[in-house]
């Protein structure tokens, strides 16, 4: 069964999210992890270059005598809250177990070499293996609920993962922290993006309901949308 995803983001007016290119400085960058924090998911996701940000080790050897079957592996099992990575090839090499105490668990695709498992499970990082050569967004999620019990996940980007879990029709509820603030030129990521590949794919929305405006002070808002997706083009 389908985790309840909910896609959390703090931008500027402009829709960038990158607090040290906003003007004025320091508008409302204080409250992402409150929010985070109240919405109370099982698990949180973010996207490979986010994922980077995090990292502590350097990317593991690119040989290994050892074969490991391509199966999912859990260093944890009774965690509350999951930090969850997109790496579909492998690319991060994380000196570290968890981040902010929650233990990660990185999304695999079957092609990553047997020395980059080698090295996840040396560290105690936990791994799912969804797809062949790329992610299976759907495929992912059903493991998270069905093998770590997550029934509510937090999608934090950044922009190109969320929109893929846009595209993908995952996503059921939108919350944006809204500062009073614009970045204004090129270069910044955007809340939503995509890749090259992607960049004609249109998310199958059919309605999106505001059900709340909340003023968190100082000017800053945080909008709540709820979601409808059309199922048969998400499904396509």
């Amino acid at each position: 069964m389908k985790p309840y995803v909910i896609c959390l983001m703090h931008s500027s007016l402009d829709g960038r999210t990158h607090p040290s290119r906003w003007r004025p400085k320091g508008a409302g960058t204080d409250w992402f992890e409150k929010v985070h924090d109240e919405l109370g998911g099982d698990a949180w996701v973010i996207g490979r270059v986010t994922g980077s940000e995090f990292a502590k080790g350097k990317p593991y050897l690119e040989t290994s005598n050892e074969k490991l079957p391509r199966q999912n592996w859990f260093a944890r099992r009774d965690a509350e809250t999951y930090g969850v990575v997109l790496d579909a090839q492998g690319k991060i090499g994380w000196g570290r177990s968890d981040i902010g105490g929650d233990p990660i668990v990185v999304v695999l695709t079957e092609s990553v070499p047997d020395s980059h498992l080698v090295g996840l499970r040396g560290e105690g990082v936990s791994y799912i293996f969804a797809g062949k050569s790329e992610i299976d967004l759907a495929l992912a999620l059903d493991i998270l609920a069905r093998e770590l019990g997550v029934k509510r996940l937090l999608v934090e980007g950044g922009g190109v993962a969320n929109g893929a879990f846009l595209r993908a029709g995952l996503i059921d509820e939108f919350n944006l922290i809204l500062s009073p603030a614009i970045d204004g030129a090129r270069g910044a990521p955007f809340v939503f993006d995509s890749s090259d590949s992607d960049s004609d794919h249109r998310a199958p929305l059919t309605a999106m309901t505001l059900e709340s405006v909340r003023e968190l002070g100082g000017g800053v808002l945080l909008l709540r949308y709820l979601i409808d997706n059309d199922a048969q083009a998400a499904s396509r």
